[in-house]
């Protein structure tokens, strides 16, 4: 029987290096691994090892005919994948019937030339999600440097910890992978320390190495439209932030007397905030919830959520395996607004395993949004074509002015979340570009700064889950090693007393690496 990758799968594709037989597609050398929603199994191909399962570090891959309630239609979604490549591009001659192979396999490739000799370097790496701790993994196993970790926050895990959604218990489990180096011994944590407020980036590039900023993209980005700031109005971020107990977001941030919530957005993070909006609060008692956010949530007069998408159902921002969790809900009506006719048009003519196919089995309605959301079972309204063009109120958001088809509508609400996407912020010391909110870089390198580089958001924009960042990682981390070979990073300028004096500023945190440097 073969396996199947589900839902929670994160693409850092370690079930591909697993996987004996090659039936894990897209791999990363292949054109469309990172734009895939998802990894696939190959059921034609597949031998029911279970190498795949033991290498998954979020318990995506089961056995087919394990799969039960919602899970079983990922033995579908795996096999369409690979039914929909076969017509669009031919299947390399192998000699057998059914191959996962869509180029076969060619001689190993050895991209890092590492001499006996590299030396050990000190480095730090500034940020302890999912970026940072891809670079720390690809150096320590590869070179034998010393790592120092330094976080802003008093609690690591970045990403993993702050952004994933509470109910997602098998996504955040990738942060155990991550965790297993916190207590390497080539590893030293430095927690509670901030760039740019406790230490300089002159500071650290002078006392390491190499410096790696793995920061990401903390900031929200903006609508631009008028009232966008009144409140009542929330970045999806801070939403997020607060129902993972972030310490930089009070208890009161988000107000939820409101019958009504609006999202702007319909990407995976608006279908997080509206499932958890709707979750009935016991069902997240045993979760990784803030405790504040959870009695909040007890609490709630939110009865309908509505997400506001500009695109059609066919180009929704969210993934398939994200809509397909929500669609099998039984405790949530979910609704499709049919104020334009090509929304249902595009539904009904839509392949039944497309996004906009998804929604054929909904509930249909040309909402009024003068009525009050009706008691009984919550529910989720998915409105395409539709656009904020004002939020209404004057001391505290009232509504929201969006586009339809037939002209603007007014929808009563008290809270708008804004979820439409991250940006980066800038790091003090170092370049960085208005435009794409990235630190400047060529493959990882900071521009004009030897001996500085970048991984992740911070270095390519908001683009990708978890497991992209591998990848990422890798590039930054070859970078560090070719520049290390051919002599392009500077010499430590060393200044005993300098250190000192950085050691008292941060109460001692940096004992061990003065006891370390000598």
């Amino acid at each position: 029987m073969a396996y199947a990758i589900t839902q929670t799968c994160c693409t850092d594709a370690s079930c591909v290096a697993a996987c004996p037989v090659n039936c894990i597609h897209p791999t990363p050398d292949e054109p469309n691994f990172g734009r895939t929603e998802m990894l696939y199994v190959d059921p034609a191909s597949c031998i029911d090892c279970g190498a795949c399962a033991d290498a998954c570090p979020v318990d995506a891959i089961f056995p087919v005919d394990a799969l039960t309630g919602p899970m079983r239609a990922y033995a579908q979604v795996n096999a369409d994948y690979y039914a929909e490549a076969r017509e669009s591009e031919p299947v390399a001659s192998t000699g057998e019937e059914h191959s996962p192979n869509f180029h076969a396999w060619g001689p190993p490739v050895f991209d890092r030339a590492i001499p006996s000799d590299f030396p050990a370097l000190e480095i730090a790496v500034v940020g302890t999600g999912p970026a940072g701790m891809y670079a720390v993994e690809d150096l320590l196993l590869h070179t034998n440097c010393r790592v120092t970790l330094i976080d802003r926050l008093s609690t690591a895990g970045g990403l993993v910890r702050y952004g994933v959604a509470p109910d997602h218990p098998s996504t955040r489990k990738i942060g155990e992978t991550f965790a297993r180096f916190h207590t390497h011994p080539r590893v030293e944590m430095r927690l509670g320390v901030e760039v740019g407020r406790d230490i300089t980036t002159e500071e650290l590039a002078a006392e390491y190495d190499a410096v790696i900023y793995a920061v990401g993209a903390s900031a929200a980005r903006t609508l631009d439209v008028p009232g966008e700031q009144l409140p009542g109005s929330v970045p999806a971020t801070t939403t997020v932030a607060w129902y993972n107990g972030h310490p930089d977001v009070a208890e009161t941030t988000i107000d939820l007397s409101a019958e009504r919530a609006v999202l702007v957005g319909n990407g995976n993070v608006a279908l997080d905030v509206a499932r958890i909006l709707t979750t009935d609060p016991d069902e997240l008692e045993h979760t990784e919830i803030s405790r504040r956010a959870l009695r909040e949530l007890r609490s709630s007069g939110i009865r309908e959520v509505v997400l506001l998408g500009r695109r059609g159902p066919d180009n929704a921002a969210y993934t398939r395996p994200e809509l397909l969790a929500l669609v099998q809900r039984e405790d949530v009506e979910l609704v499709v607004d049919t104020h334009d006719p090509d929304v249902a048009r595009t539904v009904d003519a839509a392949p039944s395993n497309s996004k906009a196919g998804l929604l054929r089995g909904l509930t249909r309605e040309t909402v009024d949004w003068n009525a009050t959301p009706a008691h009984g079972r919550k529910r989720i309204v998915l409105r395409f074509h539709s656009s904020p063009e004002e939020f209404l109120g004057e001391t505290r958001v009232r509504g929201v002015r969006v586009t339809g088809h037939s002209g603007s509508v007014d929808i009563p609400t008290e809270l708008v979340v804004r979820a439409i996407g991250h940006r980066g912020r800038p790091v003090a010391g170092l370049p960085f570009d208005e435009r794409t909110g990235t630190v400047p870089n060529t493959a990882g390198r900071v521009w004009d700064r030897p001996g500085t580089y970048v991984v992740g958001w911070i270095k390519r924009g908001p683009s990708g889950g978890i497991g992209a960042n591998r990848s990422c990682a890798k590039e930054t981390v070859g970078s560090l090693i070719e520049d290390v070979v051919a002599g392009r990073i500077p010499g430590r300028q060393r200044r005993r007393s300098k250190l000192v004096e950085l050691a008292g500023r941060l109460g001692g945190r940096l004992s061990r690496t003065l006891e370390r440097s000598g």
